[in-house]
């Protein structure tokens, strides 16, 4: 790499969640929906792409808008927006965008001659008799399309199942014929919902919603989110159409399930929703997902985490890191920006508590938790920085190789007076503290801490009065 990679990877003024990463003519290309900062609801963007070559993860280019809501032509007044897209090159060697409206229950499909190019709208999947796919009787409303291609087939994935709701049955599965529209097989069921998972080795993790599908050898995985909301689960199987067999968790964002440095049940984040995929790039597996900002749901931004596949086509869950793109501890050098924060935490456990919305139940946001934000609006090339750290409050990076510091520096603004201790772990002993004070610009505050050798991660834990905002910190060996 030019220089380091880190989460999010992307700009931290842009924010692209359900990321669909794949390789077209040797470049990675992103696809997701496109949340506005400050929005009020999801996906309020048009779709715009990013790429970066295999060879250098930290360095993504910015391609442009490929596709905007009012494209579509049941849309002219762009009073719908473009949910999670997913795109596949056909047996043409053209480039298929599949997407659902956010106020529309069926499958669009749009297409363009290169990966990044303008994407023109084609049509809505549909049956042979002409009957769109979610209108023939016994159907279940589309969502979060996933396509994969192979040969002259296309299979294509969709479904959204809440929490308790037994009107849908759980995620399903068509195969499209070359046209790219036309069902020719299904729907099939392939995971299942909450209130039909009995038995089916699901139980726990059910199907929510995000659907993904790659291939790996003779094996498909079937990537989605669970009923948990913030973990991306797997599911395997030798048939692109059945016989999927509950595999794991891939990854929380909210670190749940993780007790390597932590309790299994204790979350590093707000719960929220969660969408992603794995790839392969350069022979090195990695899961694509996204976190939430900005103290709400819909500011979030792409991260990613190297993986292992095994042998028997495993998965075992990883930690969310601040490296991320960087497959390896960041260097304890120089000045790192506070939004690549992985970890957002208060010390005392408050009880996760989940309300009822239109469609079914989501977790209520813990209002005291730390969050990523920026100054200005959305758009502006603004550097984030994490603001809302109240007392006895933290945030946390993961990892760095560390030799001979002795000196850390923070860049902190806010009506507050206290201090930040600086710590190794969460939870663990304070190996110094930063006495910052009350100020409307930004300014440094330093402390003579010594931090240990090795692999370690940072943890900065606010004592005080008032809420106070870190844009930045750095280490010195002096």
């Amino acid at each position: 790499m030019k220089k380091q990679g880190f989460n999010p990877f992307l700009p931290s003024w842009e924010y692209i969640p359900d990321g669909e990463p794949h390789i077209f003519d040797g470049r990675i290309y992103l696809y997701g929906s496109h949340d506005k900062f400050n929005g009020y609801v999801y996906c309020m963007n048009d779709y715009v792409c990013w790429s970066a070559s295999p060879n250098d993860l930290s360095d993504w280019k910015y391609e442009g808008i490929i596709y905007k809501k009012t494209d579509d032509p049941c849309n002219k007044d762009g009073s719908m927006n473009l949910y999670a897209p997913d795109v596949t090159r056909g047996a043409d060697g053209k480039y298929y965008l599949y997407y659902v409206l956010d106020k529309t229950d069926i499958v669009s499909v749009a297409v363009c001659n290169s990966p990044a190019g303008k994407y023109e709208f084609l049509g809505n999947v549909h049956y042979s008799d002409g009957t769109l796919l979610a209108k023939k009787e016994g159907d279940l409303p589309q969502f979060d399309p996933a396509v994969l291609t192979e040969g002259e087939k296309t299979y294509l994935y969709s479904g959204q199942c809440w929490l308790g709701d037994k009107s849908k049955k759980g995620s399903i599965a068509v195969t499209l014929s070359s046209d790219m529209l036309t069902i020719l097989e299904g729907p099939f069921f392939i995971a299942a919902g909450d209130c039909y998972s009995e038995g089916t080795g699901f139980e726990g993790h059910e199907f929510f919603e995000a659907s993904s599908i790659r291939k790996k050898d003779d094996t498909y995985y079937f990537i989605y989110s669970s009923v948990k909301l913030n973990e991306l689960c797997y599911a395997t199987s030798k048939h692109p159409l059945k016989d999927f067999v509950y595999g794991g968790v891939i990854i929380s964002n909210t670190d749940m399930n993780i007790d390597s440095y932590k309790s299994a049940t204790k979350p590093m984040n707000n719960n929220g929703n969660n969408h992603g995929s794995i790839i392969e790039i350069n022979g090195k597996w990695y899961i694509f997902y996204h976190r939430h900002t900005n103290g709400k749901d819909f500011c979030r931004q792409a991260c990613m985490e190297p993986i292992e596949i095994k042998e028997d086509t495993s998965i075992q869950q990883v930690e969310m890191t601040s490296f991320g793109a960087n497959g390896s501890p960041l260097s304890a050098h120089g000045e790192y920006p506070a939004y690549i924060a992985c970890n957002f935490f208060c010390m005392e456990e408050e009880p996760e508590v989940w309300d009822e919305n239109p469609k079914g139940k989501f977790p209520r946001r813990n209002q005291r938790i730390p969050y990523v934000s920026q100054d200005g609006k959305d758009g502006d090339e603004e550097t984030g920085f994490v603001t809302n750290i109240n007392n006895n409050c933290g945030i946390g990076f993961k990892y760095f190789e560390c030799k001979a510091l002795k000196k850390v520096t923070i860049k902190t603004r806010g009506y507050n007076r206290g201090f930040f201790e600086v710590r190794t772990s969460w939870d663990g002993e304070p190996l110094g503290v930063i006495k910052i004070e009350s100020s409307n610009i930004w300014k440094e505050f330093s402390a003579n801490i010594a931090i240990p050798d090795g692999k370690q991660a940072l943890y900065f834990v606010y004592k005080g009065t008032g809420s106070a905002t870190l844009g930045a910190f750095s280490f010195d060996a002096q």
